[in-house]
């Protein structure tokens, strides 16, 4: 049974999906003004891993990332560099996706953009009126958060502490301090649309509730992010969902920790932010992509080349071992020694550890400790048996972490890739005549949607057949 910390009732829960086998996940993307940094790389790298982990576990999963590829951060970049505000976005957004390509991380099975939804931005707009939880001021349109009474439960504020000095009057009709923006009106020679209200733009929480709405339903599994995103993102987001369906939209708000530097937060705002094109560089992407799961997704991780370094010799370690295990065949010898032991439930430890909450850090902890394990194995004078365990164990692993180099390692283009080594290693475990762990393979390529089909080469699968 998973269990996932839930940022909204700050509690750690077991995790029963909407529908039996599957699992909805939206998670807020990027917004494409400027070169990806790695406080960009984090979320999309845990919440590869946290996709990965459901797939091993038998679900099915549907998976929404958004861009936001209009807003005012575009739009004075857009000005800045006399380009026009969609070709900006388009440049950032095909260089943000191959430098996810390179840190194997899967594509979502749908990336939608702002510019893509504003016919469904507008229709969610004109329910929240007609439901009389938004109200029109001139050409803007605001949420009027005295309409929610749940109002900050998820960022734990209260609006008495949203008001303190915060004037009124800055935009002509707002009535609150705390309503915002659904609609913002926009200059004729900005990039906008024609609406109800005038010209201009969505505001930036709407896209996320039009868009989930409109590819999850209006309800689904977990809604992610950074933790920097509950106030005021997330926090207005569900109200906006709420005020129209009149319901929940995510049963689990899931929130990963920043990537700080000297303790201070990683933004493009701030300047601080080291590129991935220039740490990749200098460094192997995979090293890169395991160091940003080294610590449990909801701490920060304070981020340093030195650091960088320090964790690239563990994961160099891992290969090494990889590398003097291509040969041997799976064990079918049994060994009655504790490092034995060890190594045959290292499986089970290992995923133990990723169902409390997505613990990374202490799935990468019993991956070293089973290398421990085989080494101690061959010291024994049992070096095929050891060496034959850490490779199917490094491989199991890899599925969910992705951190062997060359074939090894999962392709990011789809998790067909995933389905075939799980295919492999049903074949595998047929030659070894070890039939429950070939037909517990087969039930989890099944319940992803698969099928086997032999043929006069070998088996293949096939999705949805």
């Amino acid at each position: 049974m998973i269990h996932i910390y839930d940022s909204l009732t700050r509690t750690k829960r077991a995790f029963v999906s909407l529908n039996p086998g599957e699992v909805s996940i939206y998670v807020c993307g990027v917004t494409p003004y400027a070169e990806a940094h790695v406080g960009h790389a984090r979320p999309a790298v845990v919440w590869d891993m946290i996709k990965r982990h459901f797939i091993r576990r038998g679900y099915v999963v549907r998976h929404v990332q958004n861009f936001t590829d209009i807003d005012d951060k575009i739009v004075r970049q857009s000005h800045l560099t006399n380009t026009p505000a969609d070709r900006l976005g388009q440049q950032y957004i095909m260089e943000y996706n191959h430098l996810m390509e390179r840190l194997h991380v899967l594509p979502p099975d749908f990336a939608p953009r702002v510019t893509e939804n504003i016919e469904r931005i507008v229709l969610f707009i004109q329910g929240l009126l007609d439901h009389q939880k938004a109200y029109v001021a001139g050409q803007d349109v605001y949420f009027s958060v005295q309409t929610d009474q749940d109002y900050g439960r998820l960022s734990g504020r209260h609006l008495d502490e949203l008001y303190q000095g915060v004037r009124v009057d800055v935009h002509e009709g707002k009535r609150e301090a705390a309503d915002f923006a659904l609609w913002k009106s926009a200059p004729s020679d900005e990039p906008g649309w024609e609406s109800p209200w005038g010209y201009g733009r969505p505001g930036w929480h709407i896209e996320c509730s039009a868009m989930s709405s409109h590819y999850l339903g209006l309800q689904f599994d977990l809604h992610g992010g950074g933790i920097d995103l509950i106030f005021p993102h997330h926090e207005n987001e569900r109200a906006q969902s709420r005020g129209l369906f009149e319901c929940e939209a995510a049963q689990f708000w899931v929130h990963n920790g920043l990537i700080t530097q000297n303790g201070v937060k990683m933004s493009k705002s701030l300047g601080n932010g080291l590129g991935l094109n220039e740490i990749m560089e200098n460094v192997d992407p995979l090293i890169l992509r395991t160091y940003l799961l080294s610590v449990h997704y909801r701490t920060p991780l304070d981020f340093s080349m030195q650091g960088l370094e320090d964790w690239g010799r563990g994961i160099q370690r891992i290969w090494r071992l990889w590398d003097e295990s291509r040969a041997q065949p799976a064990p079918s010898e049994w060994i009655d020694e504790p490092w034995a032991e060890a190594l045959r439930t290292f499986e089970t430890r290992f995923l133990d550890c990723l169902d409390d909450d997505f613990n990374s850090a202490r799935a990468f902890a019993e991956v070293f400790d089973m290398m421990h394990s085989a080494y101690q194995g061959i010291e024994q004078d049992h070096r095929a048996f050891a060496l034959g365990w850490a490779r199917h164990n490094l491989l199991q692993a890899n599925m969910i972490l992705d951190f062997l180099p060359g074939d090894a390692g999962v392709s990011t283009r789809h998790t067909d890739d995933m389905a075939r080594r799980l295919l492999a290693l049903r074949e595998q475990a047929r030659n070894n005549r070890d039939y429950i762990e070939a037909d517990q393979i087969r039930s989890l390529l099944m319940k992803a949607g698969y099928t086997i089909e032999d043929t006069p080469n070998g088996p293949r699968l096939v999705f949805g057949a």
